[in-house]
């Protein structure tokens, strides 16, 4: 029986891929800038067998923005609920739940469930919520369906690597270096120039044109998000011609004898561009190859550079 003053609301969608992949990529918060545009980045504040508290980083209309939910994680019954830890007016509470049902073998229906509340049970804000989670929901279900089904369907063309670099530095050097791109084109041989806004401390707006090995440059956007002296992770925005997705982090672990430094990419080749970038005759495996050789080049090449900065500013060195 429902509350007075509480509505519940329900939507859904069908999409070509199995209900148990469906569940996984909307389970795992690591997927989540891949299956949804706007985000950024999710972050696990607390992790218990099937509870959760993430943060979660969303570009809205342009701006970044950050908030924080709890979540409980039904693998069996391939269900996820969530609560808003913190509702912004004029919601007082928004509450919801992501069931997962197979309809055959590659088919499901995906249905998104929605409870909330408004400011002192006020008509008009109840009105303005129904629209706003109308609206919002349909528009989440049709980029669920289109990006879970290309992430189904294109797992052979996804792809990690890491590169490391062992440092005799201090991690706060090392991640200096990395934090102030900023400094890049002057500091990195391979940034021709750069753009850096962080008009939110910790979140940041990159922009730089990066020189390729035959002389021509690419432009590159990303949205950083920064955890001083641990991590900085990204997810571009504006990506050249081979990928349809390129995020990353870069970790810096201290012990004893100085810093690990690591550059983590993870990549979704766009096939559509492979011919027409490497020829005719170029294959997945190739593409794959040159992106991995492309990427590493570069990260490796801002990890030397970090480790030279940050070495020559250990204990010591004169």
């Amino acid at each position: 029986m429902s509350q007075p003053g509480l509505r519940e609301v329900e939507h859904e969608i069908g999409v070509d891929a199995p209900a148990a992949a469906v569940y996984r990529l909307i389970a795992d918060v690591a997927n989540w800038p891949r299956i949804f545009p706007p985000t950024i980045y999710v972050d696990h504040l607390e992790r218990g067998e099937s509870e959760e508290r993430i943060r979660i980083w969303a570009t809205a209309n342009g701006e970044a923005k950050n908030w924080t939910s709890r979540r409980t994680l039904d693998p069996e019954g391939l269900r996820i609920t969530f609560r808003q830890e913190v509702s912004a007016p004029p919601v007082a509470a928004m509450g919801g739940t992501w069931i997962i049902e197979p309809l055959g073998e590659s088919v499901s229906r995906v249905r998104l469930l929605h409870d909330y509340r408004a400011v002192d049970d006020d008509p008009a804000h109840l009105e303005w919520i129904d629209q706003a989670v109308d609206r919002n929901s349909r528009s989440e279900l049709a980029a669920l369906k289109t990006n879970v089904e290309k992430a189904h369907a294109e797992q052979e063309l996804t792809f990690s690597f890491e590169d490391t670099v062992r440092i005799h530095g201090s991690a706060k050097d090392v991640y200096d270096f990395v934090n102030d791109a900023h400094l890049w084109s002057e500091r990195l041989p391979h940034v021709a120039s750069v753009r850096l806004r962080e008009d939110t401390p910790g979140l940041q707006e990159l922009e730089m044109d990066t020189r390729a090995k035959d002389g021509s440059t690419h432009t590159t956007k990303s949205y950083r998000v920064t955890f001083p002296h641990r991590r900085i992770a990204y997810k571009q925005t504006t990506l050249p011609a081979l990928m349809t997705l390129h995020t990353g982090y870069w970790t810096f672990t201290e012990d004893a004898e100085g810093v690990l430094a690591s550059s983590q990419h993870t990549v979704t080749l766009n096939a559509a561009n492979i011919a027409r970038v490497l020829g005719e005759r170029a294959t997945v495996a190739d593409a794959r190859e040159y992106v991995h050789t492309a990427l590493s080049t570069n990260s490796t090449a801002t990890l030397h550079h970090a480790k030279r900065y940050a070495e020559e500013r250990a204990p010591g060195q004169a």
